[in-house]
């Protein structure tokens, strides 16, 4: 009984298939991890393009995206392009573009950031570094450096 059923849930290629797909076939880049509320979970990320934090996690990761969720509740290491804090963070992060904390997020112990967005009711707590970008220093283009040359 049961074997016929799975047999024609499986075995469809109508509307099923979107649930039983082939994972080699997902899109380059689309690496994105969801722990769920209700979750918890220990260990390393080590590659990912978004994560996104709706559990409890102790995590160590170096991510692209990270986005802890309202009840989402995060400790670790964590190395990031940017991260949007909802809920609560407590380790180390650095994110080497923004850093948004909102209205009830709370981001503590160490925290380096090249852009920082905390909205109003957001937290901050903890040892806080600015990552400097890189200077670029303006070269004249070669129509400016013929012409200053010039006298009037």
């Amino acid at each position: 009984m049961f074997e016929k059923e799975k047999k024609s849930i499986l075995g469809s290629s109508s509307t099923n298939d979107k649930f039983f797909k082939d994972p080699s076939n997902s899109a380059p880049g689309s690496a994105k991890v969801i722990i769920g509320s209700g979750v918890h979970m220990k260990g390393e990320i080590t590659s990912a393009s978004e994560v996104q934090i709706d559990g409890d996690a102790d995590l160590n990761m170096e991510i692209e995206n990270l986005m802890i969720g309202q009840q989402g509740k995060l400790k670790g290491d964590i190395k990031t392009k940017n991260a949007d804090v909802w809920g609560k963070f407590d380790g180390d992060i650095e994110c080497s573009s923004t850093l948004t904390i909102q209205e009830k997020g709370i981001v503590k112990g160490t925290t380096k950031y090249s852009s920082l967005q905390i909205k109003l009711g957001g937290q901050l707590q903890g040892d806080v570094q600015t990552i400097e970008k890189a200077k670029i220093k303006a070269v004249p283009s070669s129509s400016e450096s013929s012409s200053s040359g010039k006298s009037s």
